[in-house]
């Protein structure tokens, strides 16, 4: 393991050919008070015309990545029926989809027979991980990076098993 962790950016210029992500919590960390996720439980939505109002610098970076010639996906194990926090990233994961990022969701009873890693994760190019530790209340508890062959033979294994049952963004319809 390594004690420096690369910025998103740095992280992503490495990569070559692919970038997956795995998402296995039902929320994180957020301001119930101010920010995105209140603005949307106050009934403010995303415009899919206004793409300057979408979440900048991210969508920037993932849009620059694929246009590299990256594949760039994410796949997410939810609880149903979904938490409020997952009908919010539902809600506004058409802008990742119009980034270039391929995603798709999994109900988490469908996840009970593939073996996982502890913690969501970005896994480069196959071998270099970025783990993603939370708090228990779901804030960052910042990330870690391995190029543990074994580490990453999980990951991989995990994110293919779960991608391949995992039903496109376009096609999940929330419960």
């Amino acid at each position: 393991m390594s004690s420096t962790v690369p910025t998103f950016p740095e992280l992503f210029g490495k990569a070559r050919h692919t970038a997956v992500h795995l998402e296995m919590r039902d929320a994180y960390a957020v301001d119930y008070e101010t920010g995105p996720f209140a603005d949307w439980r106050a009934g403010v939505r995303l415009d899919p015309n206004d793409r300057a109002s979408w979440w900048r610098p991210w969508l920037d970076l993932i849009q620059e990545t694929v246009n590299r010639g990256v594949v760039v996906r994410r796949a997410r194990i939810i609880s149903e029926p979904v938490s409020e926090y997952i009908l919010f990233e539902h809600s506004g994961t058409f802008t990742n989809v119009a980034a270039g990022e391929q995603v798709r969701w999994l109900p988490r009873r469908n996840a009970s027979d593939i073996p996982l890693p502890g913690n969501d994760f970005w896994l480069i190019d196959g071998s270099l991980i970025r783990w993603n530790h939370f708090t228990g209340d779901g804030a960052s508890a910042g990330g870690e990076i391995s190029e543990d062959p074994a580490a990453a033979k999980l990951c991989s294994d995990a994110f293919e098993a779960v991608w391949a049952r995992a039903i496109p963004h376009d096609q999940y319809k929330i419960r």
